[in-house]
């Protein structure tokens, strides 16, 4: 077995690496990384210089994982600037950094592929390597499994906590039939922001796979520019890379789509994997009450729930999902400090860190809106 780089994903063989990913999680597939690059979503002039790490024995790819070169912290999810901002003051250079992650995807998940555990301890080895061999300041593994973040915390990682909100399907029958199990007052707010939707005048439908057509997710790029606009300032997706997942993830994809007669008004765009379906993003020419919560996550649930999908995740951030049902998980990442000093720094932080998102994360699950927690689906 040998360690190299190469340059991308994309430059890599689709087959092998959807081997080793898998096909229950849309984000690490060949077709979702590679259009990140290709689309100039990530790529060296955006700051992400893809350099995809991967253990080989002869032809045969036996571990592999999408590794990033970054001049900057954003779209990560996973914040660091202040150590970025405090290393600096202090004379020292945080970028480049390398990055083990999906781009603008903050969704959690395996980044070590490896189809042997001695492929995976090659892969961590290799990677601990190049660190050393760039004289960079630090590694991350963003939204990792908690098997690996347990694993890299043994071979030295610092380990990071934080939280997302996901709902859980038991096995419910409909959507009443999740209703059934909040406490009285979260039902009535969730119908009366149903019904305040449905008497709009608006309607709203999904589309997947041939339903889109060629040009939905095209024309989806105006309303990510709202969301940009509204929340970002920065647009990191390029249009193309939309045209790229119609054309090779449609079967993926889901749209949830809300027209005023024919012109469409809010598009919420997810994808599907296995065990879960993804609310990735939101866009929204005009304003309209509730309709966010209807196209985001009351139409996410009901999806699932018809389609027999354990979960729905919708994105990060928005501690408001709470009182709609999402329970809040923990969410991993494990970081390689090469500065003594900045390490030791960063360690007293997250062990701080860590023990303030377990208290949160209590106090959010007593906060649940549930009456009835239905047994999970056997």
């Amino acid at each position: 077995m040998r360690f190299r780089v190469s340059d991308g994903v994309a430059s890599l063989d689709a087959a092998a690496w959807d081997r080793l990913a898998g096909t229950g999680d849309p984000f690490m597939s060949y077709a979702y990384l590679s259009a990140m690059e290709q689309s100039g979503s990530a790529a060296t002039d955006t700051g992400w210089q893809p350099l995809a790490a991967v253990v080989e024995e002869g032809d045969t790819l036996l571990a592999a994982a999408p590794v990033y070169a970054k001049s900057h912290s954003w779209g990560e999810y996973v914040f660091d600037h202040g150590w970025a901002d405090a290393f600096e003051r202090a004379g020292g250079s945080y970028y480049p950094k390398l990055q083990v992650a999906v781009p603008f995807t903050p969704v959690p998940g395996s980044r070590l592929l490896a189809s042997t555990p001695e492929a995976r301890d090659l892969l961590v080895r290799g990677l601990d390597d190049m660190l050393q061999a760039t004289g960079l300041s630090s590694l991350h593994v963003t939204f990792c499994s908690e098997a690996e973040w347990t694993a890299l915390g043994q071979a030295g990682f610092l380990q990071r906590l934080g939280l997302q909100y996901h709902l859980s399907n038991p096995g419910y029958r409909d959507f009443q039939d999740f209703l059934g199990t909040l406490r009285s007052s979260k039902r009535k707010m969730i119908r009366k922001e149903r019904e305040a939707v449905a008497s709009s005048g608006l309607v709203v439908e999904t589309l997947t796979g041939a339903e889109l057509g060629e040009t939905v997710l095209d024309d989806f790029w105006p309303f990510y520019l709202a969301t940009v606009e509204k929340r970002w300032g920065n647009a990191y997706l390029t249009r193309d890379l939309f045209r790229r997942l119609g054309r090779t993830m449609a079967d993926r994809v889901v749209l949830m789509r809300a027209r005023e007669g024919r012109r469409t008004v809010a598009v919420a765009l997810n994808l599907v994997g296995q065990e879960a379906l993804y609310g990735r993003i939101w866009g929204s020419l005009e304003e309209y009450r509730f309709l966010h919560f209807e196209l985001c996550y009351y139409q996410a649930i009901e999806w699932a729930i018809a389609h027999g999908l354990p979960r729905v995740e919708a994105g990060a951030q928005g501690v408001h999902k709470v009182q709609r049902g999402y329970a809040p998980i923990l969410t991993y990442s494990a970081h390689r400090i090469t500065h003594p000093g900045l390490r030791d720094a960063i360690d007293r932080f997250l062990k701080r860190e860590r023990r303030a998102i377990q208290v949160e994360r209590a106090e959010l699950e007593a906060a649940l809106p549930y009456a009835t927690r239905p047994e999970p689906a056997a």
